[in-house]
């Protein structure tokens, strides 16, 4: 699209599946320029910016519609603004989607059915302390992590739908719960240097085109999980489509009095979405 809509003025080299780093390390690279953009999770950003923490918060969106009226909007655009402290550019926020747990051990109906599990979560000190709250045992792992299932070194992971099809989690995994804990978006920022650097046009073609491809990506994405269900339940999923998601949220309610979000810009923003959500 960018290349298209520049008559061939920029080239865009794609590189994917952890070819050049992990997340963290591709920010890093973001950071000093070396990469001049990227679509990250949301997830490893809050080792940069704190606030990201707030859109990571469990059980925040109710649907896909309330995700999009926020992130899409004023708030939205405090959190994309915030990361220029850290040397991003914020453009948008594309789709990873609405988390869901899976494990070997057994099916998981309620928190109390998590307890002890050893679950990779990524870098992100939000998502060890939401699995903490509930009781499993958060292993923060690089990806990929099929080899670590499949030798039982941790007992499950938890990730969007589309995930569990790419990377056949169905060969290695028995139980997957539709918990939806944490939507996970992605964050589709550049270099804030390299970015500063562009003519102002070219920063403009380049934010609209990742914006389009941005709502085309959401759409696709959601598109497809229906499918993606039913095929991990014919590859032998055992599937639990309504936990006690009341009982989870309850378990996690006091993840807000943390420190983690004690910063006075993060406990502000995450009170006006909170409120915004109701």
């Amino acid at each position: 699209m960018v290349e298209a809509r520049s008559n061939g003025a920029y080239t865009v080299k794609i590189f994917h599946s952890a070819s050049i780093g992990n997340e963290t390390e591709i920010l890093q690279q973001i950071q000093m320029g070396t990469i001049h953009m990227g679509v990250i999770t949301g997830g490893p950003f809050d080792t940069f910016d704190p606030i990201v923490r707030v859109i990571n918060y469990p059980f925040l969106f109710k649907d896909h519609a309330q995700a999009d009226r926020i992130l899409d909007g004023p708030l939205g655009d405090k959190i994309l603004k915030s990361l220029e402290n850290s040397g991003f550019k914020g453009l948008c926020f594309s789709e990873n989607g609405f988390r869901n747990l899976t494990n070997n051990k057994r099916e998981v109906t309620g928190p109390d059915q998590v307890k002890g599990l050893k679950i990779r979560v990524m870098s992100s000190a939000l998502h060890k302390a939401i699995w903490q709250a509930l009781g499993a045992n958060p292993t923060p792992m690089p990806w990929p992590i099929y080899t670590e299932l499949e030798q039982g070194v941790i007992d499950g992971q938890e990730n969007p739908l589309w995930v569990m099809e790419v990377y056949k989690f169905y060969e290695i995994q028995k139980y997957m719960t539709l918990t939806r804990h944490v939507y996970s978006p992605h964050i589709n920022v550049a270099s804030l240097n390299w970015f500063r650097g562009l003519p102002a046009s070219d920063q403009a073609l380049i934010t609209a085109a990742a914006k389009d491809a941005a709502k085309f990506q959401r759409k696709d994405n959601r598109e497809k999980n229906a499918g993606r269900l039913a095929l991990l339940r014919e590859k032998g999923m055992q599937v639990t489509s309504d936990p006690d998601v009341d009982a989870f949220r309850e378990r996690v309610a006091g993840l807000k009095d943390l420190s983690l979000y004690r910063d006075p810009r993060v406990q502000d923003l995450l009170v006006r979405i909170l409120e915004a959500v109701k």
